[in-house]
C-alpha cells in the first residue's frame, strides 16, 4: 500500500491582510493549498540564501590573491606533492 509520512505542523498567526494575500495567491496561481504556497516561499528563501552564500564565496575567491590555473596538470602535481 501507499505509505504516508506525517509532516510536522507549524501554526502561525497572521493579520487578515496577509491571510487574504495567501488565499488570493492559492486561488489564482495554482497552489493546492496555503501550506503549498508557504512551502514554496520557504524554498525560494532557501535558494536565495544559497545564492547569497555562493556569491560571497566567489567574492572571497576573487579577493584571495592572484589567480592560478587549475587543470588536470595542477591536480596531478598537487597529488604528487601531497603523497611524498
Amino acid at each position: 500500500g501507499v505509505q504516508t509520512c506525517a509532516l510536522p505542523i507549524l501554526n502561525i498567526s497572521l493579520p487578515d491582510q496577509l491571510k487574504s494575500h495567501i488565499d488570493q495567491r492559492v486561488s489564482h496561481d495554482g497552489y493546492g493549498s496555503s501550506s503549498e504556497f508557504i512551502r514554496d516561499l520557504i524554498r525560494k528563501d532557501q535558494a536565495e540564501e544559497a545564492e547569497k552564500k555562493l556569491v560571497s564565496l566567489i567574492q572571497d575567491g576573487l579577493e584571495s590573491g592572484n589567480p592560478i590555473m587549475v587543470d588536470n596538470s595542477y591536480w596531478k602535481n598537487k597529488k604528487a606533492f601531497l603523497t611524498k
